[in-house]
């Protein structure tokens, strides 16, 4: 059965139906939880990183960069307010959950992560990215599901060709 579930999150639209998988597994099979956010340049609506590039602004460096620091306070702070409300939802539904943001690549943080606090489940989100698409942009569920210490489970994406299966079907299977 599982104890610790890892749940890697971040801002796109599946990270409410990854969290709300998370949170009925958690209460059927009595786990923590730990909700990861990655901050990651990549990630759906970080500060543009180009702006840092001074050949685009020679002379304005040092105002670009601060505005780019800023930027990316904000991005840290709303990640941190996601995870906080996410957690107090968690606790709301009977589940102990904790949270951590880090900086990083996302695939080998999750995979880092989970091996440091020992998780035996890590579930994250599946955006359904295949052939040269997937080539390109990468997938962090697929390097997970490869690399991690754990079982894994990906939730696919609603606008995904994957046949969904409901949280409480996931629950039976895992009790």
């Amino acid at each position: 059965m599982y104890t610790r579930i890892l749940v890697a999150l971040d801002r796109s639209p599946i990270g409410e139906q990854v969290f709300q998988h998370a949170v009925d597994i958690a209460k059927a099979t009595n786990a923590n939880m730990m909700l990861l956010h990655v901050l990651s340049p990549d990630e759906e609506g970080s500060p543009d990183i180009s702006l840092m590039r001074e050949e685009y602004y020679p002379g304005l460096s040092s105002e670009i960069a601060e505005l780019h620091r800023q930027q990316w306070r904000e991005f840290e702070a709303q990640g941190i307010e996601m995870l906080r409300d996410r957690s107090e939802q968690a606790t709301k539904a009977g589940v102990k959950a904790e949270f951590e943001q880090v900086f990083g690549t996302p695939s080998r943080v999750i995979c880092d992560y989970a091996r440091k606090w020992k998780a035996d489940l890590i579930i994250l989100g599946r955006r359904g990215h295949s052939g040269i698409k997937e080539l390109f942009l990468g997938s962090v569920s697929n390097y997970v599901l490869h690399h991690a210490p754990a079982s894994v489970l990906t939730i696919q994406s609603s606008s995904g060709k994957d046949t969904q299966v409901s949280p409480k079907q996931q629950a039976e299977v895992l009790s």
